[in-house]
């Protein structure tokens, strides 16, 4: 067993709150955890380590998965996918038929909160602003590395990438190298939060599945952090400006962002 759809990113862009939400339809099956990071960092555990995220542990528990739940589909959400640089191309060797699902929301938003995760894992000792100035060495050569060793592992590359992971089209040049893209449903973190009801019937039209109404009790990982530095953001508006505009002329859509 293998998922039909993945939510490969962006990290901090809602992916938890859409897993949580859609995961209660009822064709739905979720993984045994939300996050297996199987295609980035546990790809050296191989095929079947990955496929029993998704089984059942007895013979007679499967058997009443599969009358209870036939035709229905499964799916995990990690979102280091998004960014990860083996990924797409891991992905269309085992699953080529897989779905896509990918929040984008505002870089300089998603850095922040970003940002304020790391310092709650107590991974961030820095202040933002030095972060993002610090980022270019910390993750120097890290991608190199990567390319030529396939299971390097860098800590940097997955904790200390604030800007870098806000350059999406770049990351979606690579993927659509090796997904077509009626494969690849590309959503607004903005939009999702502002009408939630909407985009998950937007995935529930991509996935073929029937539109019901889904009970959302709450925002999953929500941040509580003070407000950035108006000199910080109007620089990042700048740094992130011409990549957003690369963005929106790639997907013929703009978000607005500011």
């Amino acid at each position: 067993m293998l998922p039909n759809f993945l939510i490969i990113g962006a990290q901090r862009g809602g992916t938890t709150s859409l897993y949580n939400y859609i995961t209660k339809h009822p064709k739905i099956i979720p993984a045994l955890q939300k996050e297996i990071h199987f295609f980035d960092i546990n790809f050296n555990k191989g095929i079947q380590w990955y496929q029993s995220h998704f089984q059942q542990n007895s013979f007679f528990s499967l058997l009443y998965y599969t009358k209870k739940f036939k035709d229905c589909i499964t799916c995990e959400a990690s979102p280091y996918y998004i960014y990860h640089p083996h990924v797409p191309k891991r992905i269309s060797k085992i699953i080529p038929d897989v779905k896509l699902i990918a929040l984008l929301r505002n870089p300089i938003e998603r850095a922040f909160s970003h940002y304020h995760h790391e310092v709650k894992l107590g991974i961030e000792k820095i202040s933002f602003e030095d972060a993002i100035k610090e980022e270019p060495k910390r993750l120097n050569g890290e991608l190199k590395k990567m390319l030529e060793d396939e299971f390097y592992y860098s800590f940097n590359h997955q904790n200390f990438s604030y800007l870098e992971r806000g350059i999406y089209i770049e990351q979606l040049e690579n993927w659509e190298k090796f997904f077509p893209k009626k494969q690849i449903l590309i959503l607004s973190s903005e939009e999702f939060y502002s009408n939630p009801d909407k985009i998950c019937n937007d995935v529930f039209d991509f996935l073929g599945l029937p539109i019901i109404k889904i009970k959302k009790a709450k925002i999953f990982n929500k941040g509580n952090y003070q407000k950035m530095a108006d000199k910080t953001r109007i620089e990042l508006v700048e740094y992130f400006k011409p990549h957003n505009e690369k963005l929106y002329n790639f997907l013929k859509r703009d978000f607005g962002w500011k």
